[in-house]
């Protein structure tokens, strides 16, 4: 199994503040791993900082490359993408016309797999095929969740990184959401989950770590976190028997 992504001594600061501190991970080749902890642990940092999104000390390798230096859209290019937690999608343009977009970079190499790709996306949401004229500020929190993952698949990613999908949504869709989610890792697809439902992240990823205050405080295989007393009580709420 090939390394894809090395994070290592990775800091972010905001002017005097640092948000992360330090942290070391690691995705390999067809893995899914997750990173949990509370608001403000500095999870949605961390990823913009892997994308080249925010300025950061320490190195980010990724297929054995340093990306240091490399802009965002390039990180696009050789196959990183991120889908942020706010989706940011064009509300004003259609559902198609947002997929369209998703593949831009391979427009202009003039690739001719660019229609199987569509109707990949649409059997994996049959509910943005039948929309697909709408436009995207018409959708429902899970279409638009939905809508960014479908866009982010159009670049043909090789390492896809997701902030927050199941932010907002109610319990079914996020249970489709994650199901997408598991099911391309067959694809070849590996995935970095930032998740706040801690539960539902570690049933779904191969490897966990936990940041607390921009440190990570636990790591090892989801199993193995998701029976951790310190990540039970923390995260998992079964001590008390309420949910995450």
């Amino acid at each position: 199994m090939s390394r894809l992504l090395e994070v290592r001594d990775l800091c972010v600061a905001y002017g005097k503040v640092e948000a992360v501190h330090r942290v070391a991970l690691s995705v390999d080749e067809g893995r899914i791993v997750t990173v949990i902890g509370p608001n403000g642990a500095g999870k949605t940092t961390l990823l913009a900082a892997i994308m080249g999104m925010l300025p950061a000390s320490g190195k980010v390798g990724y297929v054995g490359t340093d990306l240091n230096g490399v802009e965002p859209e390039q990180r696009v290019g050789r196959g990183l993408c991120l889908v942020p937690e706010r989706r940011e999608l064009f509300a004003a343009m259609t559902v198609e016309d947002n997929l369209v977009l998703g593949a831009f970079h391979r427009y202009r190499k003039r690739d001719k797999t660019i229609t199987a790709d569509f109707e990949q996306v649409y059997q994996l949401f049959p509910r943005l095929k039948e929309r697909r004229r709408q436009f995207a500020g018409t959708l429902s929190g899970g279409e638009r969740q939905m809508l960014a993952l479908g866009r982010a698949l159009m670049s043909r990613p090789r390492l896809l990184m997701l902030d927050e999908p199941s932010l907002g949504l109610a319990p079914l869709i996020v249970r489709d959401i994650f199901r997408v989610i598991a099911g391309l890792r067959e694809t070849g697809v590996s995935i970095l989950l930032v998740e706040q439902n801690a539960r539902a992240a570690l049933q779904v990823a191969d490897y966990g770590y936990v940041l607390e205050t921009g440190e990570i405080a636990v790591e090892g295989e989801s199993a193995d976190l998701a029976s951790d007393p310190r990540v039970i009580e923390s995260y998992l709420g079964l001590v008390s028997g309420g949910s995450s």
